[in-house]
């Protein structure tokens, strides 16, 4: 096998996507044959130079798997948490080492993925992709139309104006003082369906990830999960 550069190493290794993997190097986490690098340009001949971060081997994984979990509540989306709460790794069993694809808040449920596969992750990740996200958000009051076309148009969160969503009503109540709505977008601002929500003058109750890609988890139980086929790892990262 010839040389690679050392953060796609790390992101076939499953220690972080390419990018955080980058930002290892810099912060001096990552020995190459006993001295630490901090250069991005460093490259390594896998099986014979020897990696390490934070002073254990990293190899490179030979089996590339693709889970889709459907997120609890209560869970953070990180490999380690500096308060140590519970993580989705904790939920998802595999010898493999996995990252995360994208997050969710620890108060949002639904569709998320985990692969050791660096090169998926930097794909799914990349906003030129635009893969579709399903939201479906419960609003404090009720959510007048205009607000629905501003959402569709696109919203200041906080000096960025949001692409165009599809949005769509799924149910009002009046004497709950509800509403239900299905938000469709294709990007991944941290909180970005959230502060959408705040932008339009309505409170977010509830929030779940039903799909990434036309690809539900109705079908799982929350807190479980199961593989991705090869035909829907291609879907999403065509």
């Amino acid at each position: 096998m010839e040389e690679i550069r050392l953060q796609k190493y790390l992101a076939e290794a499953g220690i972080a996507s390419r990018r955080k993997a980058e930002e290892l190097i810099l912060q001096g986490k990552v020995q190459v044959n006993g001295k630490v690098v901090t250069e991005l340009g460093t490259k390594v001949h896998p099986g014979k130079d020897e990696v390490k971060y934070e002073n254990k081997i990293v190899q490179m994984e030979n089996k590339k798997v693709y889970i889709l979990l459907n997120k609890p509540i209560g869970y953070v989306t990180t490999v380690k948490d500096q308060f140590d709460r519970d993580s989705v790794l904790d939920l998802v069993k595999v010898k493999e080492r996995l990252v995360p694809v994208g997050r969710l808040d620890m108060y949002t449920s639904g569709a998320l993925i985990l692969t050791n596969d660096g090169d998926f992750v930097y794909k799914v990740t990349h906003p030129k992709h635009e893969i579709s996200k399903t939201y479906t958000v419960t609003l404090k009051g009720i959510v007048s139309k205009e607000n629905v076309d501003n959402l569709r148009r696109g919203v200041d969160i906080g000096g960025y104006i949001t692409k165009p969503a599809k949005v769509k009503i799924l149910k009002t109540d009046e004497e709950k003082q509800i509403t239900r709505l299905e938000i469709i977008i294709h990007e991944g601002k941290n909180r970005q369906v959230r502060k959408m929500c705040e932008a339009i003058g309505h409170k977010v109750l509830a929030l779940h990830r039903s799909e990434i890609a036309g690809i539900g988890v109705k079908d799982i139980e929350l807190g479980k999960w199961r593989y991705l086929s090869k035909e829907e790892v291609k879907k999403i990262s065509k």
